[in-house]
This record gives C-alpha cells, sequence and structure tokens, in this order.
C-alpha cells in the first residue's frame, strides 16, 4: 500500500511541476512578445553639423574673394584746338576689373546653421582692385603737339571712368553673384550642408 501511495504522491509531484513548467515558459514567451516592446532601445542620430571656429576663421580668411574678372581696352583721346590747327593725343589702355566680396566686411550673424541647413549672409559684390589699368601695356596711338604730364594724367582718368563704366554694369554685377553664390554653395555642400541659402547684401 505504501508504493502505492508513494507512487501517487510521486504523479501529482510530476504533474504539479509540469504545471509550473508550462507556467513559467507562459510567461517568458508573453515577456518575450509584448513586455519587451517596452524595453527597446532606441537610437537617434545627431544630423548636426557644426563648423568650429577655426573652419569660420579660414572662410574669413579668404579676403577677397573674386567672382568675376572683366578684360577690357579703352581708346581715349584728346583734342586742343589752336588757331592754326589742332594737337590731338589718343592712348590705349588696358584693364582687368575685378568684381567680387571683401570677406573682412562679414558681420558676425554671416552664417547661420541648423542640422544639414545653413543661411550664408554676405557682402555686396563690388569692384575688389581700383588699380585695375595696367599701365605699362599703354600704347600711344596718335600724338601730335605739345602735351604735359597733367594732361596725359586727365587721359588716363578718364580711360579710368571708361573702363569702370563699360566694366561694372549691372549685368557683370549680377553675373559675379551668381557665381559667387555657386561658388559658396560647393564650399557649404561639401562641408556636409545640403538646404543652403545664399544672401547678398544690397
Amino acid at each position: 500500500m505504501r508504493d502505492i501511495h508513494n507512487r501517487g504522491m510521486l504523479e501529482k509531484l510530476k504533474l504539479v511541476v509540469k504545471v509550473l513548467v508550462l507556467a513559467l515558459l507562459l510567461v517568458f514567451f508573453w515577456w518575450l512578445l509584448f513586455a519587451e516592446k517596452d524595453n527597446s532601445i532606441g537610437m537617434e542620430v545627431n544630423q548636426d553639423i557644426n563648423l568650429t571656429p577655426e573652419q569660420i576663421q579660414s572662410i574669413r580668411a579668404i579676403g577677397e574673394w573674386e567672382f568675376l574678372a572683366v578684360s577690357d581696352e579703352e581708346l581715349v583721346d584728346t583734342v586742343r584746338k589752336r588757331l592754326f590747327g589742332n594737337d590731338q593725343l589718343a592712348r590705349i589702355y588696358y584693364g582687368t576689373v575685378r568684381i567680387g566680396i571683401d570677406m573682412k566686411q562679414l558681420d558676425d550673424h554671416w552664417l547661420q546653421a541648423h542640422g544639414d541647413t545653413v543661411v550664408v549672409t554676405l557682402p555686396k559684390v563690388g569692384l575688389l582692385d581700383r588699380d585695375f589699368i595696367d599701365e605699362a601695356r599703354t600704347k600711344a596711338f596718335y600724338e601730335s603737339g605739345s602735351w604735359t604730364a597733367t594732361d596725359r594724367e586727365a587721359l588716363f582718368r578718364k580711360a579710368y571712368r571708361q573702363m569702370l563704366a563699360h566694366c561694372l554694369t549691372p549685368q557683370n554685377l549680377r553675373s559675379a553673384e551668381q557665381n559667387g553664390e555657386a561658388q559658396v554653395r560647393r564650399m557649404m555642400a561639401a562641408m556636409g550642408y545640403s538646404n543652403i541659402t545664399v544672401r547678398f547684401g544690397s
């Protein structure tokens, strides 16, 4: 009788163990299916692109940034009337007018960046070098009579004004802005920015 009783108790114990194991397995699978969602690890990618002070300083250190160079030649003359005939002086002047911006004129808020977006505000484009006539290439075209250094200087100033008027036109200024915008966009894109706005002062 005792053996039968012991076997009965053993069977009951095995059944209890099986039920406990089954319950534990059910709890474990429930945790895998549902509870793990609450314990998932989130990852956030920082897409900010940070320009270092050294990079900003190196951009400002560009100094004069040329966007367009216009070569020109001007034939300029002057006539002095006399009692018997006229004196005439004519010369050909050559020069290159350089148009761009001076990076020293940038204000403290010229570059605003957030994430992959950057807004660059640049100075107004204009004449970079006021000494644009190459006097070494100046040629005498025609000369009659006697002319002083003051007369020749006046002719030079006339050529200077003509060259400036013919080269520093609204169309050339717009072309310089377009070239400048393209160059700045390439530079900012190389630094990782994808949304780029370039503005020029008025």
